[in-house]
């Protein structure tokens, strides 16, 4: 794991282009401690900074083949490289054994028909100097960030906005649209930052560029469309093979690696078939409770942590504070992002740092397995809205005349009670499809008059025509709440620890698959992830299976009612938030009356970056 950055700036100076480079590879040096290094071609300057995971004693970046045509700077792991490597022997003289010069040498022979046979995760900028072709690519789930901005004959790019503000020649303007955009779902939508003509490169897309011609982004990929042809029988055992071979495929490495352990569902089949797949190999597992107790899921992780015999270590996360907080916005985000459980993460990640250089994660199994309590929150919501009129009306004021627990949902009938009549409010806001809300439009003209008009439409969805509602649910998670919210996360707290991560779930064979289930066999009456349930029951406990789902979470409720609200409400000040809306709400949140938490919390990372 690593980091890249790629300078095209004809008009500059070599020394100016020089220091640029050096500015963003200083601001990515949490991402590669154990090398660092630039390379200059003609116009072009390639920079990256090495976590050596694969071939640790050479694969050094920026890589150039023999004849000094063909560079590469990489950011990831290719975990068929051994496979793709024997079929290009033909053509190609290899000089080293890892995964970085089968991709400089399958882009250099075959171009982007070559990124449709990497089984992995990355980010990649590759440079032909004899046709000036510049290619940009990102991986098919969009593990891996890739930034860049184009400014006339000048091309930058990146693997995090902090870096890419050094070689910008420009100062940045902010994007009115994508802060509305984060007013709705708490982060940009793909393709967009909060910056003005700075883009984020698509999952499974490609820019290919000649010389200083724009180029649009190209799919390599879309996910499969196709319903699964075969019994439920047939795929209970396509999902284990599957899976068996995903988790194979991420244990390819020179170095030690361990597993996140939350004691959820996820993670636990992650490392119980760790140990099914390796019962001799010395397994580490890493989990990160919570003083709070609703939140807390370390009595499950140990539960696990025994029966698969591993060497589990932990840690308590405490309150954090602003300052704590500005750092990780301004040095790793470098723009607002609402998802408070990137503290829990970047903690976790730190601890496991201490031991291993790769760490195993169950992401992305709720949004291809069903898991999210929301999904059932939509199926319940066809039999509410059939309710009479009168009494759609009477059961808010009833709920509402009663404080909203601020324990964790999985604790409280009364919380998800809350949580629905929030859904339902949303439902029209919510209609079509994107991702969770945190506000509908009419709440966002309350709280910043005139920002509910403004807004990116979604790109990069293909159709899905043959999906159900719930279907529809699953994929638009899949193509959006899953790059900006959940993979940023982990990417960018991982990697502020000098931590690769990989996710077995998102194995691009895996989630063709997935996507090809249908929605009955995914979602149960009472739960979801049915089907992983049936296809791996014997690997999980059943207090593993029957424990209500959970999540992540950190107690933002509580931290909003400590130092953290009025500062926030100190921020506000004298800015478009600073209204009846805002101060209604923390009132609310501090009386006990409502669990704002969330909410205010979206606002307060907002104004951290804003003060800035």
């Amino acid at each position: 794991m690593c980091g890249l950055t790629f300078l095209l700036r004809p008009h500059d100076s070599a020394d100016a282009a020089q220091r640029r480079t050096e500015l963003s590879l200083a601001a990515l040096s949490h991402r590669g401690p154990d090398g660092q290094a630039i390379l200059r071609v003609g116009d072009c300057w390639l920079g990256h900074v090495r976590l050596a995971i694969i071939d640790l004693a050479a694969s050094t970046q920026p890589m150039s083949d023999a004849s000094g045509r063909w560079h590469l700077v990489f950011n990831g792991e290719i975990y068929n490289y051994r496979e793709l490597r024997h079929e290009l022997t033909e053509r190609w003289v290899f000089r080293t054994q890892g995964d970085t010069e089968v991709l400089l040498a399958g882009l250099s022979l075959h171009g982007p028909a070559f990124l449709s046979r990497l089984r992995g995760m990355w980010a990649a900028c590759w440079y032909d100097r004899h046709t000036e072709q510049i290619l940009l690519t990102r991986d098919r789930m969009g593990k891996k960030p890739l930034y860049y901005t184009r400014q006339g004959a000048a091309l930058a790019a990146a693997s995090e906005l902090p870096a890419l503000r050094h070689l910008s020649a420009q100062p940045w303007q902010q994007d009115i649209d994508s802060s509305a955009d984060y007013f709705r779902y708490g982060y940009t939508l793909p393709g967009y930052t909060f910056y003005e003509d700075v883009h984020e490169l698509l999952p499974g897309h490609y820019l290919l560029q000649q010389g200083s011609q724009c180029a649009e982004m190209t799919p390599y990929w879309q996910p499969a469309t196709q319903v699964f042809q075969g019994s439920h029988a047939d795929a209970l055992q396509v999902g284990r093979e599957l899976f068996d071979q995903a988790l194979r495929r991420r244990m390819v490495a020179d170095v030690e690696v361990g597993a996140f352990l939350s004691g959820g569902v996820d993670s636990s089949l992650v490392v119980s078939s760790l140990r099914h797949l390796y019962p001799q190999q010395t397994l580490k597992t890493f989990t990160i409770g919570f003083d709070d107790p609703s939140h807390d899921e370390r009595a499950y992780a140990r539960l696990l942590a025994t029966q698969a015999q591993t060497e589990h270590i932990e840690a308590v996360l405490q309150e954090p504070g602003p300052e704590e907080l500005q750092h990780l916005i301004h040095q790793h985000l470098g723009q607002p992002f609402s998802d408070s459980s990137i503290l829990p993460t970047q903690l976790v990640s730190r601890l496991a740092a201490d031991h291993v250089k790769v760490a195993l994660s169950g992401d992305g199994g709720d949004e291809l397995f069903c898991g999210y309590e929301r999904y059932f929150a939509r199926q319940f919501m066809r039999w509410y809205t059939r309710l009479p009129q009168a009494l759609q009306r009477t059961l808010p004021l009833v709920l509402r005349s009663l404080p909203e627990p601020r324990q964790h949902h999985s604790r409280s009938l009364l919380k998800k009670a809350h949580l629905f009549l929030q859904a339902a409010h949303r439902l029209r806001s919510e209609t079509p499809y994107y991702a969770p809300r945190f506000y509908t439009d009419d709440e966002i003209a309350a709280l910043w008059p005139g920002l509910e008009k403004r807004g990116h439409p979604p790109i990069g969805l293909p159709e899905v025509s043959h999906l159900d509602d719930l279907g529809r649910m699953m994929w638009a998670d899949c193509a959006i709440y899953l790059p900006q919210d959940i993979l940023t996360k982990v990417d960018r707290a991982s990697m502020s620890a000098s931590l690769e991560t990989r996710a077995p779930f998102l194995d691009a064979d895996l989630v063709d698959f997935a996507l090809s289930l249908p929605s009955s066999w995914q979602h149960g009456f009472r739960h979801g992830k049915r089907f992983l349930q049936q296809a791996f029951h014997d690997r999980l406990p059943n207090t593993i299976w029957q424990r209500r789902k959970q999540g992540f979470a950190s107690p933002v409720h509580r931290w909003m009612n400590s130092q953290h609200l009025p500062k926030l409400l100190a921020l506000a000040a004298h800015t478009p938030l600073d209204g009846p809306f805002l101060q209604q709400m923390a009132q609310e949140h501090r009386q006990g009356r409502r669990d704002h938490g969330y909410r205010l919390w979206l606002i307060y990372v907002y104004l951290l970056w804003a003060q800035s």
